[in-house]
């Protein structure tokens, strides 16, 4: 209830005034109907009954008493002052509308004063209703009419304002209510989500695992040779989240390049034909694709190839629908969880980022700069003072490094245009130069993307390896090696500093955090020394669908590997990052 104490509060000074316009109007009135004293008298009265209505407008016992007292004297001093001129009655507009103002509040479940409050309004009209016009025959004749007339507009006016003033209260907490709508029904799904998450068997809503379960069904189907769990990414592609086969599949992954893919995913109707359906596969191909239909949305393609072209006829079809019917929920459901985990996560991270740098980095930077005055004013005598300082600064020069390091980590995301590989050599470009380390890369990124997900996670892992070689190993040396071929990846940081034996206590935590890493994407996390001296870490994802090695690579840091970064050197200028080539810096 903390946003309807906030208009309350910010309608208050409206009702004091309200209640100081209406007091001086009818002080006026009374001056001029019945003398000054008893004007005065009356007014008096008036103002001490409407004294806890102004003072604590939000009493549960105080604030409705003011009100009927503040009804009961207009009452009683309009009745002492002959009837007519009835100078009091304007006033009543005050506590009606204050009244109705407060019964419009949302009603606490419990709260029995909260219940009690909406019948305040009716209350009050119907007491001076009954109050002015029992008082009716006591007036004279003449008068009578004029007196009976000349209440039932002052009730009107009065009934007027107390159904404005509620209105005006019920808008606001309806456009208050609105905003927060989204919101509230969030944190309902997240709450519904969080339940049904932990009920799931296994209690797991991985997309992978899922994937998986999928395509181990799939390949059960008589004749199918290879088979794949296609989801869709951005840009218009599509990305494998799991493959069954004895070699290594290159998926087409473009729909818009294979009718059968494209036809399933719009049409929503299984599609077979014998146009091949990876661009590894030669000879003839029977192939079919599957769609993963929830609630009217596809979620993804189960793709399906088999060496004998007759392989799937009607009955493999049927087959195949009833194998893979009700995945797609289990998997749209596991998608989503990870779309909102990874938006969480971002979000996060750049909470972080931002209090990082208005907060302690603004602090630091502070501190830094008295440090510096310190030392100017600084007698000359004071030799060992001034290399305490110089020492104290230094170190806050160190610390100031180390958080914009961790800003440019927090911010650091894989570009969905860029790609994995161009992510990496951005950071480790950045972190070399500022870290006085001679960084190599050798990239190769084909056009297929992995999952975002999992983009992510080989970037932190990455990011992880690299700091530990700059704050830890005291490496001059950074070889880093990115080879993305989905579903096939391989990410290695090589250094040639002290080795594992030199690692700091968190610098071992960060091993720990690459190892749940890893197994979150269900990667293979490799950490070893290199010879002579420093460290390898290398992250490995389906290293069963590696594509035919090509000539050896030279190992970091050897002697051929020298050979070629001097070749490439003197080589004319070039971007060999970008476009899936190879390179070093």
């Amino acid at each position: 209830m903390g946003e309807e104490a906030a208009l309350e509060r910010q309608w208050r000074l409206p009702a004091v005034a309200l209640r100081g316009a209406l007091f001086a109007l009818v002080a006026v009135f009374g001056w001029f109907s019945v003398g000054l004293a008893e004007a005065a008298t009356w007014c008096g009265i008036l103002a001490l009954a409407a004294l806890p209505g102004v003072v604590l407008p939000r009493h549960r016992l105080l604030a409705p008493a003011g009100r009927l007292a503040e009804v009961a004297v207009v009452v009683l001093g309009t009745l002492a002052t002959g009837g007519l001129p009835s100078w009091m009655l304007p006033y009543l507009i005050a506590p009606f509308a204050t009244a109705a103002f407060d019964a419009a509040a949302p009603v606490e479940d419990g709260d029995r004063w909260s219940r009690l409050r909406t019948w305040g309004p009716p209350a009050l009209v119907a007491l001076a209703a009954v109050g002015l016009l029992a008082q009716a025959p006591r007036v004279a004749d003449f008068n009578r009419g004029t007196y009976v007339t000349t209440a039932a507009i002052a009730l009107a006016f009065g009934l007027a304002s107390a159904v404005g003033a509620w209105w005006l209260r019920r808008s606001r907490t309806s456009d208050m209510h609105h905003s927060q709508l989204p919101y509230a029904e969030a944190a309902a799904l997240l709450t519904q989500l969080r339940v049904v998450a932990r009920q799931l068997p296994g209690s797991t809503l991985d997309p992978g695992g899922i994937a998986t379960e999928i395509v181990d069904t799939a390949a059960r189907i008589p004749g199918v040779e290879r088979a794949a769990v296609l989801s869709a990414a951005s840009g218009r592609r599509l990305v494998v989240l799991a493959e069954h086969a004895d070699e290594r599949v290159d998926w087409e992954t473009s729909p818009q390049l294979n009718s059968l893919l494209a036809d399933a995913w719009a049409g929503q109707k299984p599609q077979a034909g014998q146009v091949p359906l990876s661009r590894s596969t030669q000879g003839p191909v029977a192939s079919l694709v599957i769609p993963l239909v929830a609630e009217g949305r596809t979620v993804g393609l189960v793709a399906i190839e088999s060496d004998d072209p007759a392989a799937f006829g009607p009955e493999a079809i049927t087959a195949a629908e009833d194998r893979t019917k009700g995945a797609a929920l289990r998997l749209e459901t596991a998608l989503l969880f990870e779309d909102v985990r990874s938006m969480a996560t971002t979000e996060e991270r750049q909470r972080l980022a931002r209090e990082i740098h208005d907060g302690i980095a603004q602090e630091l930077a502070m501190l830094g700069y008295g440090i510096d005055n310190a030392m100017a004013i600084l007698p000359p005598e004071a030799g060992e003072a001034k290399g305490e300082l110089e020492d104290l600064r230094s170190e806050v020069t160190r610390l100031v490094t180390e958080l914009r390091f961790s800003l440019f980590e927090l911010r650091s995301n894989v570009d969905r245009q860029g790609g994995l590989a161009s992510a990496i050599a951005d950071y480790a470009r950045t972190v070399g130069a500022s870290a006085g380390l001679r960084v190599h890369l050798s990239l190769d990124e084909g056009g297929a993307r992995l999952p975002a997900s999992t983009e992510a996670e080989l970037l932190r892992i990455a990011q992880e390896a690299i700091t530990n070689a700059r704050k830890h190993a005291r490496a001059e040396n950074l070889w880093v090696t990115c080879e993305v071929d989905p579903p096939y990846t391989r990410i290695e940081v090589t250094d040639d500093g002290q080795g594992l034996s030199g690692e700091a206590s968190e610098g071992r935590y960060g091993l720990a955090i690459m190892s749940e890493r890893a197994e979150r994407i269900r990667g293979s996390l490799e950490i070893r020394p290199h010879q002579p001296h420093g460290t390898t870490v290398a992250v490995v994802l389906n290293a069963g669908a590696r594509p035919t090695p090509r000539a050896e690579a030279p190992r970091p840091g050897s002697a051929a590997w020298a050979a070629a970064d001097r070749a490439r050197t003197e080589q004319p200028a070039r971007r060999p990052d970008h476009g899936g080539g190879r390179g070093s810096q």
